[in-house]
């Protein structure tokens, strides 16, 4: 378990926000701890969705239970987190 952080660049959301993480969470856990910093703040919640992640760029995100030790980014890389229709 390490801190990892990552620049996190929220849909809807015009500010970038540098998100600490430990390198155990999920992506799931990622989306939540970006969230934090958006959400109820400059984004509205979209009750009904889920938050994905995926790097910045990619067309795929990241599998939801991916721990971030085994996804390959580095420290302070941005990733990108979206609103997906559950």
């Amino acid at each position: 378990m390490a801190l990892f952080p990552l620049s996190s660049n929220f849909e809807g959301d015009f500010v970038l926000q540098l998100v600490a993480v430990d390198s155990e969470n999920s992506m799931d856990e990622v989306a939540a701890a970006a969230a934090v910093h958006s959400v109820g703040r400059r984004v509205r919640a979209r009750p009904g969705s889920i938050l994905r992640v995926r790097a910045q760029g990619a067309e795929a995100f990241f599998p939801r239970t991916l721990k971030v030790s085994e996804s390959g980014l580095k420290p302070t890389e941005t990733i990108e987190i979206l609103w997906e229709k559950a």
